[in-house]
């Protein structure tokens, strides 16, 4: 079936004998051919992160026979990233994510050109990027770089495939600002500001299901080439969530929206967005301990009071000896204000330290003026204190 838009890609000029017999399975369906098999050849992919969604997008526009795919990643494969993350391998931790995922497209197509782009995706380097791809693959898990991915396609002119993943539940959509039907959309006509700092916890505070990543990955995948080859419907203007729990997909329609101001330029998206609040970051200010300071009030004897903030499912993975466990939204609501010792300091940590600064900025507002939170939580704890630990 012809698509409700035209091939975003032209067709190369021929297959070879060898791509002929690899595609075979494609060749033989019509609405795809020769013809379109030639626009996979000659179509040039930028996939943003070669994490959870990045690792089955990029497996499988590789094997779909995409000929150049990008790669923007500046990380190193973790061992918690291999539940997921399955372009990468046990013998791939400490490498870039970038370089382990080429060396894994090698293999599943050795035809597919790959090139890395292992610095930081920045408002300084973003439109030059762009402009040398047809598309745009969005598997990033923060919303300053989504809001950097949107403006600066909307810019550029490019079409972006978007997902996104959290414990159970995936979505995804198609936006294009500049789509030939008239029909085009931006990513800020769904989301036209970022939620508040704190408000969305991020995969690595809330988790996520492995194998979400291959069912939203699998429908960008199937987006981009419907979008390259012509064929289908593409998701523009709709956005599909999948619950994995229940086994059920919904679509909801996106309209553009008059109010959405005119991208004219890229800004400061971290500042934008915002890591943590500014009344959070204003309490951390002054008062965040390392764990080289806690360790010493440890050593020291010191009577103080060490608070975890984070949930009980992440107490049971790790914890440091001698925390009590208040879950930061009892302290924001105020209720568990009275369970806190009035007559010692009071020092707060969380996973990474982005949730525990929210948590001292309360407060200090309560009357908690010498409260402190520790810089980096329970991962910096274990990585320079207690390598004995586990860290999540």
């Amino acid at each position: 079936m012809s698509g409700t838009l035209p091939p975003l890609v032209e067709p190369a000029a021929e297959l070879t004998k060898e791509e002929v017999a690899r595609y075979s399975r494609h060749l033989i369906i019509p609405d795809v051919g020769m013809t379109g098999q030639k626009r996979l050849k000659n179509a040039k992919v930028l996939v943003i992160g070669a994490g959870g969604l990045g690792s089955p997008a990029l497996l499988y526009l590789a094997a779909a026979g995409v000929g150049t795919l990008g790669i923007v990643d500046f990380d190193e494969v973790d061992e918690s990233n291999l539940h997921r993350q399955v372009i990468h391998g046990q013998s791939d931790i400490g490498k870039l994510k970038a370089a382990s995922a080429q060396e894994s497209l090698a293999e599943i197509n050795p035809f597919v050109k790959v090139h890395l782009h292992t610095d930081r995706l920045e408002s300084s380097n973003a439109l030059e990027l762009f402009e040398q791809y047809d598309l745009i693959l969005d598997g990033t898990d923060n919303f300053a770089t989504r809001y950097l991915v949107n403006d600066a396609a909307v810019l550029t002119g490019k079409p972006y495939v978007w997902g996104s993943i959290y414990r159970f539940e995936g979505q995804a959509s198609v936006f294009w600002e500049d789509a030939p039907n008239g029909k085009g959309l931006n990513y800020r006509d769904l989301y036209p500001e970022p939620p508040p700092p704190g408000m969305v916890p991020s995969c690595a505070e809330g988790g996520v299901l492995g194998v979400l990543c291959a069912s939203i990955g699998s429908i960008m995948v199937n987006e981009a080439i419907k979008l390259i080859t012509g064929i289908g419907e593409p998701l523009l203007g709709r956005l599909v969530s999948y619950d994995a729990l229940e086994m059920k997909y919904r679509e909801v329609k996106i309209r553009k929206d008059p109010e959405t101001p005119k991208i004219t330029e890229l800004i400061d998206y971290e500042a934008f967005c915002g890591v943590v609040s500014d009344e959070a970051a204003s309490a951390a200010s002054g008062h965040t301990i390392t764990p080289a300071e806690l360790k010493a009030k440890f050593d020291n004897g010191d009577n103080f009071a060490l608070i975890d903030v984070r949930e009980p499912h992440e107490y049971e993975i790790v914890n440091i000896k001698g925390a009590t466990l208040i879950p930061k939204d009892k302290i924001l609501s105020g209720e568990a204000l009275a369970e806190l010792p009035q007559d010692k300091p009071i020092v707060l940590h969380c996973k990474s330290g982005a949730r525990s600064a929210e948590a001292l900025a309360a407060l200090h507002q309560a009357g908690f003026k010498d409260a402190t939170h520790l810089g980096g939580g329970v991962l910096a704890w274990a990585r320079q204190i207690d390598q004995s630990l586990p860290t999540y």
